[in-house]
């Protein structure tokens, strides 16, 4: 009997799996914090032996090579990866016998990556699973653009062969577990489901039941702007990251708190963008732990730059500290817990007003109002509110002086990524409104026509969405 056993990393999107025998165990694609994996085990009374990489991942960092080194088991990397550690090097079609009862064949699976490998599981001579990475995924499959656009039309293309590779030798009872699909922008387009099989991706997975011109061309158009940090995910992952240092960081006082602040360091405030906007210590920046904190803070956070966690209680920094190592941010400056009343220090807390879509239409028409529509490309060719300002949201800190004079009105698609960029303006000086409303109010509202009243709009088949509420 075999067991699988996600690990979930909703932060990034991504899953982990544990499975095992009931003796031993073989781990697929560990995160970074990688003691989820040895709790699971052990719980499990199981054995890891064995730690696969279906590939050199680009958007977070692996914990594979210091699991596999505490605990003793091989580690199993693509032999064609070029990577500065030892490991074991699998090949195409090679399979590696895990215990008594379980085989794994590893299938050359291209198209996130050049080096892809998906991982077949047999039980007791049944095949039983697929590990399928950022190759085959629920409902559609790994974006092909990570390595640059030099790779893209390849890979692409190899995604799609890749596909087919794995639905023509697998039977069509084969659970597919992948790793990305479930809010992980390494997806190439929004997945579908939480669990899935060979023989349900064969109806329902667009690289399997459209011809390759046709996946490649609805692939690509729907493909938008991915984290800035993946930058720094493989070349860490290719170097061999260690284990993370989980320790508390130092605890910072209100005095050394305004010097970081003013010496241009980011210290941020996990509370909610609620609790953010009615008092907070000024010069202070917001990504609530409610929302993808690690994805957004990652992408606008200049790389290198010292952050400080701010908590309500430990637990809330040691929550973000997890999510922070991930992405290959190891040690936060400083921390401290409790409330702005705290951290100021007798000094004013600074605030700002937060709206709905019905209070944005009031205002419309006053004088020195700007409209900035923070989301992706995507989004705002399917609606926006005419005359409003355009700026990405992991654009925005390269482009402040964009931005006009006046009353900023900030919003989104549901409240998030508009709370990140009122507080980066507002600890700039700016004058800011926070819109926290849906945008589906916008249209109700009739401050934009509704995607189906455009119907030259560009088409947006597959977009990814905002996750973030």
């Amino acid at each position: 009997m075999i067991t699988v056993l996600p690990v979930e990393t909703p932060g990034l999107g991504d899953r982990t799996y544990l499975a095992h025998d009931g003796s031993v165990a073989l781990v697929v694609d560990p995160q970074r914090d990688y003691d989820r994996v040895t709790a699971l085990a052990t719980a499990a009374g199981v054995r890891i032996t064995h730690v696969f990489e279906t590939h050199i991942h680009n958007d977070y960092v692996t914990g594979g090579l210091a699991l596999a080194r505490e605990v003793g088991a091989q580690y199993l990397v693509n032999a064609d990866d070029e990577v500065s550690y030892e490991r074991t090097p699998v090949h195409d079609d090679q399979v590696i016998e895990v215990g008594d009862t379980l085989r794994v064949r590893a299938i050359h699976t291209p198209g996130h990556t050049h080096t892809h490998l998906s991982y077949a599981l047999e039980a007791d001579g049944e095949q039983v699973a697929v590990f399928t990475g950022g190759s085959l995924l629920y409902g559609t499959t790994g974006r092909p653009d990570l390595l640059g656009p030099d790779h893209t039309d390849t890979l692409v293309r190899a995604q799609w062969r890749s596909a087919h590779r794995l639905a023509k030798e697998l039977p069509d009872e084969t659970a597919v577990y992948p790793t990305h699909g479930f809010g992980s922008f390494c997806s190439a387009t929004q997945a579908t489901g939480l669990a899935s099989t060979i023989g349900e991706e064969k109806r329902t997975n667009t690289a399997l039941t459209a011809d390759e011109e046709a996946y490649v061309e609805q692939l690509l158009a729907g493909l938008d702007a991915y984290p800035a940090y993946y930058a720094h995910m493989g070349p860490a992952n290719s170097g061999g990251p260690g284990k993370p240092d989980l320790s508390a960081p130092s605890v910072a006082d209100p005095a050394e708190l305004r010097r970081r602040i003013e010496a241009g360091e980011w210290v941020v405030d996990l509370r909610d963008r609620t609790a953010f906007a009615a008092g907070h210590l000024a010069g202070s920046l917001n990504f609530g732990l409610d929302g993808q904190f690690v994805t957004y803070l990652g992408w606008l956070i200049p790389w290198g730059t010292p952050v400080t966690l701010l908590g309500e209680t430990a637990g809330d920094v040691a929550e973000a500290q997890r999510e922070l190592v991930r992405i290959g941010i190891d040690r936060p400056a400083a921390m401290a817990t409790g409330g702005p009343e705290d951290w100021a220090g007798g000094e004013p807390l600074a605030s700002y007003e937060r709206a709905t879509f019905g209070g944005l239409k009031a205002a419309l028409g006053g004088d020195d109002l700007v409209v900035l529509d923070v989301r992706r490309h995507q989004e705002r060719d399917e609606a926006h509110i005419p005359g409003s300002v355009h700026i990405p949201v992991h654009e925005v800190p390269g482009r402040l002086d964009e931005i006009p004079a006046g009353r900023v009105w900030v919003h989104c698609a549901g409240g998030y990524r508009a709370g990140v960029v009122a507080a980066l303006l507002h600890a700039r000086g700016r004058d800011v409104v926070a819109v926290d409303d849906s945008f589906d109010n916008a249209l109700d509202l009739g401050l934009c026509p509704r995607p189906t009243d455009t119907p030259d709009t560009p088409g947006t088949s597959g977009n990814r969405q905002e996750t973030d509420a």
